[in-house]
């Protein structure tokens, strides 16, 4: 054995199973911030990436909202963008055939408006299963069949969405939650028994923006979507949370930056995790937090990334 291969020997495996679904590496690039261009779903920019989730798509096209749809905020950023895309038949036509031929699993997050709109994405998706490694379903949209509060926001919308859709898409299916629930705890685990393969803990916080000088909210639907490193202590706590109230996987997302940040939150019980705003400074960022993870559980004398999901509860580490 060479030098180079025995030093890889030693080197701690990263891959992990999330409801049978084995990635090569625990880190995933959350949706709405990679593009649908083939040409970033091959190494250099996917170097330490398990898989990558695709922009929330909708069954229809959508325009996004109007004014301004980002602002920045000290260590976060506040988005309202509208979910603009253009929709999942020219997703399935035009970007999976190219994004679905690179070594990188497909995780095509659906948007939940209205359960009729989305039984029919997920019909749609059915003829393309084998290029897809999983459906994420962001719960989080205002809706028009459920009073317009989001999907998620309580135990019996949740329970709605999977009732209906479970039974439709036979893959793995992952929910991604929305911190905005009354119960989040309670909703995970309605997820859970609702057949949810994953729970995602968990979507961006509300916020606002004032506009001081135009004596405004910067944006026209007022709140936005706060992420980044802002929101890493509230994900992390939501993360515990969860871990510690559902068996199936849960996979951190919010304000990770660093590998510090990312082994923290499979320290608290997350099987994997996602990683979002840190990508819109450095589109390489990911392989920084892969490496620095990596070292770390070297130093630890692991042998595996998943030796350390949820050792942080017990103090074992």
């Amino acid at each position: 054995m060479s030098l180079s291969e025995a030093s890889k020997a030693l080197q701690p495996d990263m891959s992990v199973s999330i409801g049978g679904l084995d990635l090569s590496s625990f880190l995933i690039i959350a949706s709405g911030v990679w593009p649908h261009d083939a040409t970033f779903w091959r190494k250099p920019y996917t170097e330490g990436v398990g898989a990558i989730c695709s922009k929330g798509l909708t069954r229809y096209p959508k325009a996004g909202n109007r004014g301004v749809r980002i602002w920045e905020t000290p260590s976060g950023l506040l988005n309202s963008i509208g979910l603009q895309n253009e929709g999942l038949q020219a997703f399935i036509e035009k970007d999976l055939p190219e994004i679905s031929s690179s070594e990188i699993p497909v995780v095509v997050n659906l948007a939940i408006e209205t359960l009729e709109e989305a039984k029919e994405g997920l019909i749609m998706l059915r003829s393309v299963a084998n290029r897809i490694a999983a459906v994420e379903l962001n719960v989080s949209c205002p809706n028009v069949d459920f009073g317009g509060m989001s999907w998620g926001s309580s135990e019996e919308g949740i329970s709605k969405v999977l009732e209906a859709l479970r039974p439709i898409w036979e893959g793995m299916l992952w929910v991604k939650l929305t911190p905005q629930a009354k119960d989040l705890v309670g909703v995970a685990m309605v997820a859970q028994r609702r057949g949810a393969d994953a729970v995602v803990v968990s979507n961006t916080w509300l916020g606002m923006a004032m506009d001081v000088d135009r004596k405004r909210p910067v944006f026209d639907r007022i709140t936005a979507g706060l992420s980044g490193p802002a929101v890493f202590p509230l994900a992390l706590k939501s993360v515990y949370d969860v871990a510690g109230a559902v068996s199936v996987p849960v996979i951190g997302c919010g304000g990770i930056s660093c590998g510090k940040d990312a082994l923290a939150m499979l320290l608290a019980g997350a099987t994997a995790v996602e990683v979002g705003s840190m990508l819109l400074h450095d589109l390489r960022c990911m392989k920084n937090v892969y490496h620095e993870a990596r070292e770390k559980l070297t130093e630890w004398g692991m042998s595996s990334v998943r030796d350390i999901v949820g050792k942080g509860r017990r103090g074992e580490i």
